[in-house]
């Protein structure tokens, strides 16, 4: 981790959810609500189609850098906004793209920047995980 320099890309990577994705994480979270599996739910609440937890968009955008880290222990403070939905079609998915990017380094952490979109559509803002040198 030396020589890092702000702005240097740290780890990046693409994730595909299906529908499949989803109803696996709602087992595992226990939120099944229907707008997360079913297109006449959420198109009935106004929604433009089903939607990815957002939870699950969070934990996989700082799964990014868990690799390049080597110790999840390292992370000390995460934060987002959830700014748009990731919404997933029952056929053609939806990928997750996920930039982490040195954005302050301070004397003993860093504040690493992740730039999360899908469709070309950033879906968190203010995306920020301070982790421990």
């Amino acid at each position: 981790m030396s020589e890092l320099t702000v702005g240097d890309v740290v780890a990046q990577r693409t994730v595909h959810l299906t529908r499949e994705s989803l109803v696996r994480y709602a087992g595992a979270s226990g939120d099944y609500n229907p707008i997360h599996y079913r297109d006449d739910v959420a198109t009935r609440v106004g929604l433009p189609g089903v939607l990815a937890h957002g939870m699950l968009t969070m934990g996989l955008a700082v799964e990014t850098i868990v690799p390049w880290l080597g110790d999840s222990g390292r992370i000390l403070e995460y934060g987002v906004r959830f700014t748009r939905p990731v919404v997933v079609d029952a056929e053609a998915g939806a990928d997750v793209d996920v930039v982490a990017t040195v954005g302050a380094i301070l004397d003993d952490t860093l504040r690493i920047d992740l730039t999360v979109s899908s469709a070309a559509t950033t879906v968190l803002g203010k995306a920020q995980v301070r982790v421990r040198l």
